[in-house]
């Protein structure tokens, strides 16, 4: 929880009103690989940080999985439109790798916006964060080539690309396996 703590004050000190709430609302959920943290069908009703572990978001288009987000130790993590709208997500959130995490529900999280303004400064800053990480995926997906796009994740995200397996790194790019490993075998060489 220290490092959650640590996270929000880096953004804008915490009240010790807010402090005391997060450390007596907040629980902890331990997650194993594969384990899933949000089925389709499912309303998303609680947001997470990620205290340790890599989890994927993704959904299933023509009987084929396709990963729309990897999130990692210091992230915060929603299936969005879920969660904002409490209706029934379209995608599913599943660990990659043996997990903690911190979390509470939307209701907490309202009580938070209602009660603690400071709040209200550090949710629009995590909200422009996500948004503008939302905005470049669309960006490099419509406008950049799959080698273009993996050299991002290389240059932004090199951790991901050691961390998470080549299947899934593919359909987040938007490539078949093979194509990926063409792809890895230009970049190397």
């Amino acid at each position: 929880m220290e490092r959650l703590i640590y996270y929000l004050e880096s953004i804008h000190p915490l009240s010790e009103g807010l402090k005391q709430y997060l450390i007596e609302n907040l629980k902890i959920r331990q997650l194993s690989r594969k384990e899933y943290l949000l089925r389709a069908g499912h309303v998303s009703r609680y947001i997470y940080f990620i205290e340790t572990g890599l989890l994927k978001c993704f959904y299933m288009s023509n009987n084929m999985e396709v990963c729309s987000w990897f999130m990692k130790e210091g992230d915060v993590i929603i299936s969005v439109e879920s969660f904002f709208t409490q209706r029934p997500s379209y995608e599913a959130i599943q660990a990659i790798e043996d997990c903690e995490l911190h979390y509470i529900s939307n209701d907490e999280l309202q009580f938070i916006y209602r009660h603690f303004p400071e709040f209200n400064f550090i949710g629009r800053v995590l909200t422009e964060k996500y948004y503008t990480l939302s905005e470049q995926r669309l960006y490099s997906m419509r406008m950049q080539r799959a080698s273009e796009r993996y050299q991002y994740l290389l240059d932004h995200f090199p951790d991901l690309v050691k961390r998470v397996a080549s299947k899934y790194l593919a359909s987040y790019l938007g490539v078949t396996e093979v194509t990926l490993s063409k792809i890895k075998g230009k970049v190397y060489t």
